[in-house]
Parts: structure tokens; sequence; C-alpha cells
């Protein structure tokens, strides 16, 4: 999959199940469907079984399989229920240990892209497919309005409990550099580590709203009134790249599946750049690069007002 053989990947992901650490499949006493057959006409309930950003990731294809007939139901972590109620091709969303209505056939987020046939080719990427609540962007506009443009979301570490974590995240005080760049920084960092608190209230330049955000439809809503997304592979960034939203995400030198092996580009976030490390845990270089290519931005938004 990383390498982009998606065709032999996915059918290969199926595995996953018995990898540690995954939960056990829960016995939903109707038949898993893996695009053996057409849905017009039947209920099938999607559901939720891995992180968040694999749940925003995956949720491009929930229209496509509402288009082929289908009445869609959602099982979804309770953090992004807000959000996906109103994605499209949704009929009902549930958390879990709500009761869905009845259904034919289930499938699990992470085996849509096998039973649509996801090709490198055909990855669907059509941007945005979540959108921020109307309610929600009043409710922070008031708060962010006030600070300076540009303004720029940055999220730098996503679940501990995943088992890349040490690869994929960094302590908030790696970012310094990046705060000598005149811009407004915006914390969406809902968890903090050791240390974290500390270095965020002696950093001027950044706002930290992270506690304040209930649900990812608050983050959803504090990404569209930025100007830009910095983060690493995190759930902020896939709801970013969902959103459509100018995205830069710092790969580590060993990268998730989703982020390739090479490049600066993705082909399931069309406006997302990647700054991955030359070598392994080498942040400071992905830092620099980052503020260098940030100096640009500000010039070109400066010249554009």
């Amino acid at each position: 999959m990383t390498a982009g053989d998606y065709g032999k990947g996915f059918q290969d992901y199926e595995w996953r199940w018995r990898r540690t650490g995954m939960p056990p499949q829960k016995s939903r006493g109707k038949p898993l469907w893996l695009g053996e057959y057409p849905l017009a006409r039947k209920t099938i309930l999607l559901h939720a079984e891995q992180g968040l950003g694999d749940t925003i990731q995956f949720a491009r294809y929930v229209p496509l399989v509402a288009a082929g007939g289908a009445t869609v139901l959602l099982e979804v972590q309770a953090e992004l229920k807000p959000l996906l109620t109103a994605l499209a091709g949704a009929a009902a969303v549930i958390a879990p240990g709500e009761a869905p209505p009845p259904y034919d056939v289930h499938c699990p987020f992470g085996s849509l892209p096998l039973a649509l046939h996801t090709e490198l080719a055909n990855a669907p990427a059509q941007v945005p497919y979540l959108s921020a609540d109307e309610v929600k962007l009043a409710k922070w506009s008031a708060r962010i309005s006030a600070l300076p443009r540009p303004r720029i979301a940055v999220a730098w570490a996503g679940n501990p409990s995943h088992d890349n974590d040490r690869n994929r995240s960094l302590a908030f005080g790696r970012l310094a550099p990046l705060f000598a760049v005149p811009a407004s920084f915006i914390s969406v960092q809902r968890e903090l580590r050791d240390g974290d608190a500390a270095s965020l209230a002696a950093e001027a330049r950044v706002t930290h709203i992270g506690d304040d955000l209930d649900d990812f439809s608050d983050t959803a809503a504090m990404l569209a009134l930025c100007d830009l997304v910095i983060a690493v592979d995190t759930a902020a960034a896939h709801l970013a790249g969902a959103m459509g939203r100018p995205l830069w995400v710092l790969v580590p030198f060993a990268p998730d599946w989703r982020w390739t092996l090479a490049g600066q580009t993705t082909p399931w976030y069309p406006t997302a750049r990647l700054f991955r490390q030359a070598s392994p845990g080498e942040w400071d270089g992905v830092i620099a690069r980052v503020g260098e290519t940030l100096d640009h931005f500000n010039g070109e938004n400066a010249a554009g007002k």
C-alpha cells in the first residue's frame, strides 16, 4: 500500500484483524459486504474500526456507497458524530453503544477501498467532503477574528497509544523556530504531553484553544477560519485535507502508507503538501524547511491582499 499497489495492498489489508492491538471484530449478526454484489435497495452499516484519522479518511466513500442505491448508516467515534452527521450520503449516524436502525449488511471503514476496487489512479480525492457547521463557525469567529492574519493552526502530536506514535509525534518545543515567522499561530492540539503546557504558556505567538474544543465539529470550524494547517500525521491533518484546507503535513522517515514513500503530495488529499524527514528522528530539518516555506507563504499572501 505504501508503494501504491492498492489492488494487492487492500486485499492483504484484510489481515489487519490478526495484528496485535487491533480490536476484535464484532459479531454483528449480518453478512460482511466487501463489494461482491450491488447494494441497491439494501441498508448497510459502515463502522469505524481504528483511529479518528482513519474514519475521516475513509468517510469519503460514504457518498459513493450511497450512489449505488444503498441506504447508508454510520457508526463512528462519539467525537466525530456531530461532524459526520452532515456528510452526504449518510442516512443516520450513531456512536458506539447506540442501537442502529435495522440493516442488511455491514462493512468496516478500512475495507471500503477494497469493496470499491480502489487503485492508485482512481483513489477518490474529491474535496471537500467535510465542512464546518455554520453555528460553530459563528461561535469561533468571534474569538479568532481578532487575531492578525495569516492564522495558522498547528497540531504536533497524535494518540499516544498509536503503535507508531514515537515516530510521528513530537514535543511542542520542537516547533519553536516556526514562531519567529510573523503570523498568528493557533493550537488545536486537544491532548497535551508532559512539558507542552509550560512551553505553550511561554510562547506569546500561540493561542491555545485545544482545551475548548468539545468535538471535531469545533475543530472543523477552527480549521475553516485559519489560512493554513500545519500538523503531524494525526486526525487534524486528515480533517484539514477532507475539508480541502491548505495543509502541510510533517511526515516521519518511515511514513504511514497513505503518505506514500516519496514526493510532496498524497493521492488522498489534493491540498496537502508533505514535509518528510530525511532520516529517522530528523525533525529539526523538517521544521527548518517548513519555516522557509512559511516565509514564502506569508509573502505570497501579503502580495495578494
